[in-house]
């Protein structure tokens, strides 16, 4: 029986937010990639809330958008309503967040993916890792990417011709023990549930929640991936074969309810915004300006949280079913009734899942609660009293991985040429799983191709936030993206991440020249304004008092710059047009910009004396084959520490967990020497 051997030059595993980024990129970028799904009809698929963006999370989005990524062209294409967070608040932490059609959201982002040139879609089930040893041992002709890394002495086998004889076909790829794990393995591609090879110079595993996973509401276990889909129960035990380590986490999704049944006039109704801002950068603003959804608000009381109280002990969270890690920032309704018993009440938000459907989804009130008492506690809320529930709650286990064992590029530090992105990364969200697939696929292309790797530093942005944490920080639970977690957020702001990332999307092939260019003459136009404004002064005339005094704006006793007005916390680059005839038409980003700069500007120079000294200590590159054991007077935690994260320079590893100021200074006087 022949053996199916095709080749490529990227295999990704994985059609989820995180794949179609990774699969995007290295098809762009010419390489001939292949993307493996369990179903085509997962692709990008929303199995929670059918929604992207939000605090933080929008400014991912916004970053991926500037990098030459896709998630954003799509939520603009198939949106149904879209709203600005935190506008009361300053700049740094305003967050898109757009409620997506879930169905068109995924058939778009499917038609992408089908007219991509390079790009092949295949349903089937990656099973196994397959190394160069692997091929080297089934006699199969190494990719050219792998021979490259070779060691020199080494020989390739003397038949390189496909294998023929059944007995070597369906050999099983060595599943080494882990204590006897080829420490530099080069991968060569992957092996599916078939028996067929897909040789390839890198691997992307983007698997999402789909390793090993189980769906879980009550006494009721399920086998299944999201949504009813089929698991992935097998790659997992190759990737230990391969001394990579896993973890279990959990997440889970609320019910779903026919909104029929629903009682709006008993909710608070949530409008989009009347002016839409589009996610990416090369969206028409006016093409977006379409008629919205709404959305609705109501709340638990007492009555549901007493239902909850009263079955507790039925819930797998807290009957010790349920035994891995969820995310802390976004519990189970049981979770919270039980540690905020201060609350009387918590807030429910239901949201419709598309244009063509009935179904509303209950965000606030994730579950795993059994299916009677699912029925009883969302009946309790205003408006869902006669709630009929289409597809219950449910919480998700699944297999991930310990992210330490990832450099900073995203490429495993143990098995050259394989990349990992996404929620199988240890980390929660569409969002964060767009952005690291997005850099995993890039990083896999420029190692493919042998260009510089990328990597976004903390002070960049929060792409790089996200990944530092995630592969410096013991991460207990799934990761989730917080403005919080941004040391930089005013410099990182959304509204700039086209003039912060721009030029590293096109450096990598991922930006076009006409895209850069219209980046860079937003930015000479911003300068130039800026420039303008800080020479324009103002009087005491009758116009110039009246409009301040129309603002409750302190009248002025001489003249001033513009620069200084707009500074007013009351007072904006827009209001005071009036006072400047000789201003020029600029377009609503350029001005926003201009705005921002003005009123942030002590702030602003202040971080960026901040990111200077930082982006010093990131420059202190550390050895990848420093013994820490050579190292005098590093104590044992931090020596213990280091070992296990192998951070790439000095700033990444002031910030592991256990390791002080004082080994850092140990570690940099040591460096010095030598």
């Amino acid at each position: 029986m022949p053996l199916t051997i095709e080749r490529y030059d990227v295999v990704i595993v994985g059609a989820g937010h995180a794949g179609c980024e990774a699969a995007l990129a290295c098809a762009r970028t010419g390489l001939e990639t292949i993307i493996f799904t369990v179903s085509v009809e997962s692709i990008a698929l929303m199995p929670c809330n059918p929604n992207i963006g939000g605090s933080s999370k929008g400014h991912l989005v916004r970053e991926v958008d500037a990098l030459g990524g896709e998630m954003g062209k799509n939520i603009d294409r198939t949106f149904i309503q879209s709203k600005m967070l935190n506008r009361s608040k300053g700049p740094a932490v305003h967050s898109l967040r757009a409620q997506a059609d879930k169905a068109s959201y995924s058939a778009e982002m499917r038609r992408v993916l089908e007219n991509q040139e390079h790009l092949t879609i295949r349903q089937q089930e990656v099973t196994e890792l397959v190394t160069e040893a692997d091929l080297r041992h089934l006699g199969i002709e190494l990719p050219d990417r792998a021979r490259d890394v070779l060691d020199k002495n080494s020989e390739l086998p003397e038949n390189n011709k496909k294998c023929t004889e059944e007995e070597t076909l369906f050999t099983k790829i060595a599943p080494n023990p882990v204590d006897d794990v080829d420490k530099n393995a080069v991968i060569a591609g992957v092996r599916t549930i078939s028996g067929a090879i897909y040789v390839a110079k890198a691997v992307v595993l983007c698997t999402g929640v789909y390793l090993k996973a189980s769906c879980i509401y009550g006494d009721v276990r399920n086998e299944t991936g999201p949504n009813g889909l089929m698991p992935a129960n097998h790659l997992s035990d190759s990737l230990r074969a391969h001394g990579i380590s896993l973890v279990r986490f959990k997440t889970g999704t609320p019910a779903r309810i026919d909104g029929r049944s629903i009682d709006f006039s008993k909710c608070v109704e949530q409008k989009g915004d009347e002016r839409v801002i589009p996610f990416s950068f090369s969206t028409d603003p006016e093409s977006v300006q379409i008629p919205q959804r709404s959305c609705f608000l109501t709340y638990t009381n007492g009555e549901t949280h007493r239902i909850i109280r009263e079955n507790i002990d039925r819930s797998p969270l807290y009957g010790g079913v349920i035994h891995a890690t969820g995310p802390r920032y976004c519990p189970s309704i049981e979770d919270k009734v039980m540690k905020f018993a201060d609350k009387d009440r918590h807030q429910v938000f239901i949201e419709p899942e598309g244009n063509y459907t009935n179904e509303m989804y209950i965000d606030g009130m994730s579950s795993s609660m059994p299916e009677d008492v699912q029925r009883a506690m969302y009946r309790s809320v205003p408006g869902l009293e006669n709630a009929r529930i289409v597809r219950y709650a449910y919480a998700i286990e699944y297999d991930c991985l310990s992210p330490k064992q990832l450099k900073d590029t995203l490429e495993f530090k143990a098995i050259r040429g394989l990349f990992s992105g996404g929620q199988f990364n240890g980390s929660s969200g569409y969002e964060e799983a767009a952005a690291q697939g997005l850099i995993a696929g890039i990083n896999a292309s420029q190692y493919v191709r042998g260009g510089e790797p990328l990597v976004l530093l903390r002070s960049e942005a929060y792409i790089g936030v996200l990944i530092d944490d995630l592969v410096t920080k013991e991460n207990q639970e799934p990761y989730r993206m917080m403005t919080s977690r941004a040391e930089y957020r005013l410099l990182l702001r959304q509204d700039n991440a086209d003039l912060r990332l721009r030029k590293y999307g096109h450096r990598v092939g991922l930006v076009s020249d006409e895209e850069l260019r219209r980046t860079e003459e937003k930015r000479r136009q911003i300068a130039e304004e800026l420039s303008r404004l800080s020479h324009v002064y103002v009087g005491t005339s009758p116009e110039v008092q009246a409009l301040l005094r129309d603002h409750e704006s302190t009248e002025l006793l001489s003249g001033a710059a513009l620069t200084e007005l707009i500074r007013r916390p009351e007072l904006s680059y827009e209001l005071l047009a009036p006072l400047d005839p000789d201003r020029p038409a600029l377009p609503e980003d350029v001005a926003e910009q201009v705005n921002i700069e003005i009123k942030y500007a002590g702030y602003i120079e202040r971080q960026k004396r901040q990111v200077a000294e930082f982006v010093r200590l990131e420059s202190r590159q550390i050895p990848e084959d420093l013994d820490y054991d050579d190292v005098p007077s590093l104590r044992l935690e931090a020596r213990q520490k280091l070992k296990a994260f192998r951070p790439s320079s000095i700033g990444q590893a002031s910030r592991i967990a256990g390791v002080s100021p004082a080994d850092i200074s140990v570690l940099v006087v040591y460096l010095g020497r030598k």
